[in-house]
């Protein structure tokens, strides 16, 4: 192993993830190469017998026979007596090995691999001997590849019908193996020097700069990139295309470029200006210069993901990038604004100071998400990104809940297992602890931590304690933060009272406490119950599954905040065991933990505690803040899945949503209520599914009439509009149906070209798209608009029309990848499977093209999981359960048997069925004593 991190086994809770680790060794007990002989390695992961120290790499790409030949020369140091050199291949064609030493070029031997996607070099009579350096030279060809990983073909049509081709890379987590022979994991950082051939009509990009091109005699051209920094294999990237660009210099001097399909330039402004404004907020916010001269953001017309980080070359959805004023709407441009802030606090969290190993994978996912909201918070204001964050926390909270869940620094091995890393836990969890410890901390101690583990760590590899560890005794100066803090936190601990448990920072262990949320899965429900001055506290592992084995020996380093009816300030407590008592000063009428949700944790008000707080939202819901209004929701929904709170008393609590106006109070409750009916569309349980649905309308009524179909407001505002008109246009409100209906029409027969409002326009096309006529006149746009922001509605509003042909259809041209493309079928797919209209054929399509789905969208990545947990999680019956455990059953470990997000759809199913067999009567008789009548309401897919 290359990391010796020894916090794996520091609590008895790890023992399921050691496990994992001793399982996924995947060991053959004597491996065989390609040609019968003895294979000389038997491990996944590589030795460290020897080191990379760079790597010149010669790459040619044929855009037209769609294959490509390449070099690489490997600069080696030797750290152990060896007589074999190992590194990674995957499906490449080797036709060539040498040993370049200063005398002599020497043939080497090139033994196969496959099944762990490896090679090995080796001549007679030669050992690398520990303190030498050596090199090996390598020549090798293979196919571009027909899916979204390594060095592969992506494809877009002009508007008069041409098919042009780009080559594009996408090397994390392990594919940089698929486009040259290298060490491809983490650790092995090396310097690069790339060249790439190309056709003169045709431009090519690498992470740095070009230094010069050479014509050949064919006419080809050869681009010479200069020499990288200090990287990752993941990290190199290159691209071929007939791409234009605009640019800009950032003040502090970086080139910065954003690269588009020719047609598409003109919708690179905003995320030019975007990125040259984030690029400077970093380099000021960690002190840190950016290394790099360049930093070109391209949109790649077939991308899986929504953006990868590469150094200097960071690649894109066309849809994460391209964004056009007259348009795109609010939502498009903050999330634009989201990715790109994304990707550049990478280039500081990831590149600059990497994981160790893929265990790790939050230490830049979850600091890249978190830092998205800490940049554009202050490069954005106008976007309000603070509205957004606490959705991120509830939903890394609905895969924490699930035993299947796991650290969120986990032991992985083979490529699938990583990819698995790449989901909520990784980003959002991430995220949402290192928001609670910079809540903690104070935001200034924070920043004078992260800055010191960045400055620590440059060009090098981390594990989880080097972190905890530069958060730790901040208040000692060094050279790095010397005279930064003068009182404020240094001095919190001495002005605070013991009774108070909050501890000062010389007292505090950053890594005995963040291990805690770390090094175990899941999260605590606090439990808080009031008698008189006396809050009682206790602690335990929320979890969905009825097995209580798996909630015991849990404990959680929890930083407690809580507001009282007293007193608004906020007040602090650390509970470090599982059951504590506070002291108030005086009686309250309410106490609200977790203030603001600056917290990964849910809490219960036992005794009268949410009567009170019932109470409260109905009389004055203004007196708590909208982040705690919609924490509050959140939590009370989450407490009747365990059957802590009765589900009428939820149901009360959403009665005040009537008087909200707020987007993250009213889109949580939409969120928290719509899955109530969705789980009844599934069971043909029509009286009462209409029922909830005219109780829901009725709560939003008044808001949704305040609405106007325009593009004005804050950017909250405007999104909040466009989720309440989608919501009632779809629920057939007759008010919103008739505007939207007249909208549609005016818009039709203007031929696409009048301007609707964006921020609405996807209400009008789905009520558009509930006719023959109108979904074939949608589908006709989408096709041919250049605007990516528009396809993506008109795309949305296809998969939720009540036409079930045409459902059917989508999701298999979208397999097809020619009128629609194959890396939005995922999203299709989940769509149509929450159509009651649907769903089942959502079921079908995932089981029929099982085989393919998984090769183009490789094993455990979160396109394969997104697709198993959004076609399954609102069955909620027994017949639907054992037909999708039977297809899973039928699974081998190659075809996907051992993927995470198969336990977690059967246990998502498992919970529905409980929640429905438990609630259902509650449910009815609730809506029966409000007088709640069915809406009019119609079978579509909200």
């Amino acid at each position: 192993m290359l990391f010796s991190d020894t916090l794996w086994f520091s609590s008895s809770v790890l023992s399921a993830a050691a496990t994992e680790q001793s399982d996924g060794e995947n060991k053959a007990p004597s491996p065989r190469a390609t040609n019968g002989q003895p294979f000389p390695w038997d491990k996944m992961r590589l030795p460290e017998t020897v080191w990379p120290l760079h790597y010149d790499l010669f790459i040619h790409p044929n855009l037209t026979t769609l294959d490509f030949t390449g070099t690489v020369q490997i600069q080696l140091e030797v750290l152990q007596d060896t007589s074999v050199i190992i590194l990674h291949s995957r499906d490449l064609r080797i036709s060539k090995a040498a040993l370049l030493e200063s005398s002599r070029i020497l043939p080497l031997q090139v033994l196969e691999y496959p099944e762990f996607q490896l090679v090995a070099l080796q001549a007679d009579g030669v050992t690398f001997t520990q303190g030498s350096k050596c090199a090996v030279y390598l020549e090798f060809a293979a196919n571009l590849s027909e899916s979204f990983h390594g060095f592969y073909k992506s494809t877009y049509r002009t508007s008069q019908g041409e098919v042009r081709v780009v080559a594009s890379t996408q090397f994390e987590a392990t594919s940089a193996r698929g486009a040259f022979p290298c060490f491809d994991e983490p650790a092995f950082k090396a310097n690069f020097s790339v060249r790439i051939r190309r056709e003169a009509r045709h431009i090519s990009l690498s992470n740095m700069p070009k230094v010069k091109t050479v014509e050949l005699s064919s006419g080809l051209l050869d681009d010479y990139f200069d020499m990288s920094v200090k990287m990752s294999t993941y990290l190199l990237a290159f691209i071929v295309s007939d791409f234009l660009s605009i640019s800009k210099m950032s003040q502090h001097g970086v080139k910065i470029s954003v690269y588009a399909v020719p047609e598409k330039i003109d919708q690179a402004e905003f995320a030019l200006e975007a990125a040259v404004r984030l690029l400077d907020f970093y380099e000021d916010y960690f002190d840190i210069p950016y290394p790099l001269p360049k930093q070109d953001l391209a949109a790649i017309p077939d991308f899986q993901s929504g953006a990868m980080e590469n150094w200097g070359l960071t690649t894109y959805r066309e849809s994460s990038l391209l964004f056009d004023p007259k348009k795109s709407s609010a939502s498009d441009k903050l999330g634009i604004t989201m990715i790109i802030a994304h990707e550049l606090a990478h280039q500081w969290f990831g590149n600059l100071v990497t994981m160790q190993w893929w265990n790790d994978l939050w230490l830049n996912e979850g600091f890249a998400k978190f830092m998205e909201f800490v940049s554009v918070n202050i490069t954005n204001p106008e976007l309000q990104v603070e509205d957004y964050f606490l959705g991120k926390c509830f939903g890394a909270m609905k895969v924490d809940s699930l035993s299947s869940s796991h650290p969120v620094s986990t032991a992985v091995e083979n490529p699938a297992q990583i990819e698995e890393m790449f989901d909520d836990v990784s980003y959002e969890k991430g995220a949402c602890i290192l928001n609670m410890l910079r809540d903690y901390l104070t935001p200034e101690a924070f920043k004078i931590g992260i800055i010191r583990y960045l400055r620590r760590y440059s060009y090098q590899n981390t594990v989880n304690a080097h972190l905890w560890d530069s958060l730790t005794g901040i208040c000692q100066s060094d050279d790095l933060d010397e005279g930064r803090l003068k009182g404020g936190f240094c001095s919190r601990g001495k002005s605070e009272s013991a009774a108070s448990k909050w501890f000062s920072e010389d007292e505090l262990d950053v890594r005995e406490m963040m291990d805690t949320w770390t090094l175990q899965e899941g999260f605590p429900l606090i439990s808080v119950e009031v008698k008189g001055r006396e809050v009682r506290l206790s602690q335990e592992r929320y979890l969905k599954s009825e097995d209580p084995t798996q909630t015991s020996g849990f404990l959680w380093q929890v930083p407690l905040t809580y507001i009282t009816s007293r007193s608004p300030t906020i007040h602090r407590f650390l509970l470090r065991t599982k059951t504590d008592v506070l002291y108030l000063p005086e009686e309250v009428e309410w106490i609200k933990f977790n203030v603001d949700m600056s917290g990964y944790y849910i809490v219960h008000y036992e005794g009268r505690g949410w009567d009170s707080i019932i109470h409260l939202l109905q009389h004055d819901h203004t007196a708590l803040s909208r982040n705690d209004r919609a924490s509050l929701t959140n939590n009370i929904f989450q407490l009747v899945s365990i059957g802590k709170v009765p589900l009428d008393k939820a149901l009360d609590l959403s009665l005040y949503l009537s008087s909200e106006t707020e987007i993250m109070p009213v889109i949580q409750g939409l969120y928290e209520l719509v899955p109530l009916y969705k789980l009844m569309e599934k069971r043909d349980m029509e009286e009462l599914e209409n029922q909830m649905k005219g109780y829901i309308v009725d709560l939003f009524q008044d808001l949704i009439d305040r609405q106007t179909w325009t593009d004005d407001g804050s950017v909250s505002e405007r999104m909040l509009r466009g989720h309440l008109l989608m919501f009632a246009c779809v629920r057939r409100y007759p008010p919103c149906v008739r505007t939207a209906t007249e909208l549609f029409r005016q818009w039709k027969e203007s031929d696409g070209n009048m301007s609707l409002p964006n921020d609405v326009s996807m209400a009008v096309f789905a009520v558009g798209a509930r006719t023959e006529e109108g979904w074939d006149f949608l589908f006709e746009k989408y096709r041919h608009s250049l605007y990516i922001s528009v396809k993506s509605r008109i795309k949305s509003a296809l998969s939720i029309s009540p036409l079930s042909h045409k459902l059917k259809w989508m999701m298999e041209q979208s397999l097809l990848g020619e009128v629609m493309k194959t890396q939005d079928l995922p999203y299709v797919v989940m769509m149509v499977s929450k159509n009651p209209k649907g769903y089942k054929h959502g079921w079908d399509f995932l089981r029929d093209n099982w085989g393919t789905l998984v090769k183009k969208f490789d094993l455990g990545s979160h396109s394969i999981s997104n697709m198993v947990i959004g076609v399954t999680n609102q069955y909620s019956t027994r017949e639907m359960l054992e037909e999708v455990r039977t297809f899973f059953n039928s699974l081998t470990k190659e075809t996907g048997a051992e993927l995470r997000c198969l336990q977690q759809s059967l246990e998502s199913i498992e919970e529905n069925i409980r929640w429905m067999d438990k609630n259902l009567p509650l449910l009815q008789g609730w809506l029966d004593r409000r007088g709640a009548k069915p809406g009019a309401t119609a079978h579509t897919g909200a």
